[in-house]
């Protein structure tokens, strides 16, 4: 069979992990350039080119092509990876998704290209590697689970920390009742996103602005628009990002899901205190200093079927860090970092982190594990999509300004056409 064709009914049908032939590997003990993963990389930016690259480590894989609406960015990454020739760097990433040789892409655009560059790849048979937040919408989300699943391609989103060994273990721990019944969790106080009104620079040589606009309304280019995090960059703007509430939030509130086993599934209240929030414009280049102070308003909780809840800070100004959540249980408390865990009493943590078997691993050789495998890897997109579905009626509770009921089966609020207007 061919490679294509290989990695396909592999991905479907494997039950039991793959042992590789040794014939197929080269001298020195890695697979032999017919056999290993082709890779592309769909949008190398800052995150995109470093995820990209970090594939690369793996020896299991080779560099294939690259694109982005920037061609000149595309071009210099594809030589950065070795490639060379008019085939190595594409403008319109869908020049990528027609080559045989490439089994596998990262896609690292900006929120709003997600769900075309998955579906897109999803239907050309590509397995996927793409970063979180996964989605802009909640009903996008769910459309990349469902060409996914119906392609059969194995899905990663990018929570690496769901790799991260310390994580693991610490959600392990709670998830399996370690701490007890949980009275309550903090979490940081994700800042939503804003208006951009910036003012029209010249587009830079070789940029396809109206290209990277895609379906969103049409804004002038802009040098602290087309970056992610500059004054203030896309990453704060709507219709581009879910702000703050999707970047730092998918991973924070993704522990949170993990920890208390509700990764597959979702808070059925978000409760809000204060007025609602009425975002700023900017009309100039500015830190996101007033946009985020603006923004983390009004206070948001949620709350689960199992009446857990969760808060984004407490009234007193207390919070976790960004990249995870503070539990507190009937046998103590536990603290998540990025890479960490810490707890009260102090014993607790660094025994776990002393015994637990879990390794660390890396995230993108979990994807390459699973492509080969046909096992699930750490971040399905099921899971992706429920991270980033909590994320976006976060958002939305704090546009309408007022408490909602959720439904995580049927993904939609409850007796509020205004807010379900808004998924």
């Amino acid at each position: 069979m061919k490679r294509r064709q290989f990695l396909h009914t592999l991905a479907a049908t494997a039950a039991a992990p793959l042992v590789i032939p040794r014939e197929v590997f080269g001298g020195d003990g890695t697979p032999s350039a017919n056999e290993r993963i082709g890779v592309a990389g769909i949008g190398v930016g800052r995150q995109g080119s470093y995820v990209f690259f970090q594939t690369l480590k793996d020896k299991r894989t080779q560099a294939v092509c690259v694109a982005d609406v920037f061609l000149p960015r595309a071009q210099s990454i594809a030589k950065r990876a070795g490639l060379s020739g008019d085939d190595a760097a594409y403008q319109d990433y869908r020049r990528l998704l027609e080559r045989n040789d490439v089994d596998a892409v990262i896609s690292a655009t900006p929120e709003h290209w997600r769900l075309r560059t998955c579906v897109d790849s999803a239907r050309a048979g590509k397995h996927i590697y793409v970063e979180k937040p996964m989605s802009l919408k909640v009903s996008e989300g769910r459309a990349i689970v469902d060409e996914a699943h119906k392609a059969k391609v194995v899905v990663q989103t990018g929570s690496m920390q769901r790799s991260m060994r310390a994580n693991a273990i610490g959600c392990k721990f709670i998830r399996e009742g370690g701490l007890g019944k949980i009275s309550e969790v903090i979490a940081a106080n994700y800042e939503s996103p804003w208006e951009a009104a910036l003012p029209e620079a010249p587009v830079p040589d070789g940029l396809d602005w109206k290209m990277w606009l895609g379906d969103a309304p049409f804004m002038p280019y802009h040098p602290d628009l087309f970056a992610p995090r500059a004054n203030p960059g896309w990453l704060s703007f709507r219709p581009f990002s879910g702000g703050e509430v999707t970047g730092w939030g998918t991973h924070g509130l993704d522990q949170i899901q993990c920890a208390l086993g509700m990764e597959n599934s979702g808070p059925v209240e978000i409760i809000v205190t204060g007025e609602k929030l009425v975002p700023p414009t900017y009309t100039a280049p500015e830190s996101r200093d007033r946009g985020n102070k603006l923004c983390s308003q009004p206070r948001l909780a949620f709350r689960y079927e199992n009446g857990i809840v969760v808060h984004l800070g407490t009234p007193e100004g207390r919070e976790s860090n960004r990249g995870g959540a503070i539990f507190v249980g009937e046998k103590g408390k536990m603290e998540i970092f990025r890479g960490r865990i810490t707890s009260n009493p102090a014993e607790l943590a660094q025994t776990l982190l002393k015994e637990s078997p879990i390794r660390d691993q890396s995230h993108t050789s979990n994807w390459l594990d699973c492509i080969l495998s046909g096992e699930t890897p750490e971040s399905e997109c099921e899971v992706g999509h429920r991270t980033a579905s909590l994320c976006h009626i976060l958002n939305i509770a704090r546009y309408v300004g007022r408490s909602l009921k959720w439904n995580p089966t049927e993904e939609r609020f409850i007796g509020d056409d205004d807010a379900n207007a808004l998924l």
